[in-house]
């Protein structure tokens, strides 16, 4: 069953990691615990992705939306991210993951930015799963900031604007070396995709599932890639 659920289910699973605040009210215990226990989840998810044939793991870990939080919890976040780095580092090149970040890293601090672009220098040998994390990622910024790159390109006589089709875009995204994701999952039971890869997923299939993300276990994510390889994906085209 292992095998089958490998060879059909998804290349590139998206994950949309919603409800670590409401865990932590649920609790009694402030938001920010949510957010570690979240951290503590995204390990088991990762090494479950080998044997469920998912090359590709893109996690939503902070939006462009998310400064809007109050300065104590955008704070603690921030605060979280460095930690998990240099605490994670190691043990993901040794497990043979490669990093990568996606999202605007002009407004996230210096001390951050450092760690981003060590982890993923420490890791770009490995190629057993390919983890991104979008950090200060928005879809909608993100297009804007590739429409802005290929005017320049325009504007520079590097490329004609007649040439310009749904093809050449996707090479001025932050995403331009990964797949478009086959599979996006949201936890927590809102059923949104709140400005996630927006025009990667175009034809993926969605999940939106009731499970916090901190209660999110590895199980559960073998059951929506089995699902996902019963889906019939036609992409527009009818079966003959």
């Amino acid at each position: 069953m292992a095998k089958d659920i490998a060879t059909r289910g998804p290349n590139h699973v998206a994950i949309i990691m919603d409800g670590n605040g409401r865990w932590a009210t649920q609790r009694g215990r402030p938001r920010l615990f949510g957010h570690h226990a979240g951290a503590k989840r995204v390990r088991e998810i990762v090494e479950a992705c080998p044997d469920l044939g998912v090359k590709y793991l893109t996690i939503f870990a902070f939006s462009t939306e998310n400064w809007k939080r109050t300065q104590t919890e955008v704070a603690g976040l921030m605060s979280l991210f460095r930690r998990y780095i240099q605490r994670e580092a190691r043990a993901l090149f040794e497990e043979g993951v490669r990093v990568r970040f996606i999202g605007d890293r002009m407004k996230l601090d210096d001390k951050l930015v450092t760690l981003m672009d060590e982890l993923e220098l420490l890791t770009a040998v490995n190629s057993k799963v390919h983890l991104t994390i979008a950090l200060n990622y928005g879809g909608r910024d993100e297009v804007a900031r590739a429409t802005k790159r290929l005017a320049y390109e325009v504007a520079a006589g590097r490329l004609d604007p007649k040439d310009v089709d749904d093809e050449t875009l996707p090479r001025f995204l932050d995403t331009y070396v990964l797949p478009d994701p086959d599979l996006v999952i949201r936890t927590s039971g809102e059923a949104r995709i709140s400005n996630f890869l927006l025009w990667q997923s175009a034809y993926a299939e969605y999940e939106f599932i009731d499970t916090l993300w901190p209660d999110f276990k590895a199980d559960e994510f073998a059951g929506l890639i089995a699902n996902y390889s019963e889906r019939d994906r036609r992409f527009g085209a009818i079966k003959t």
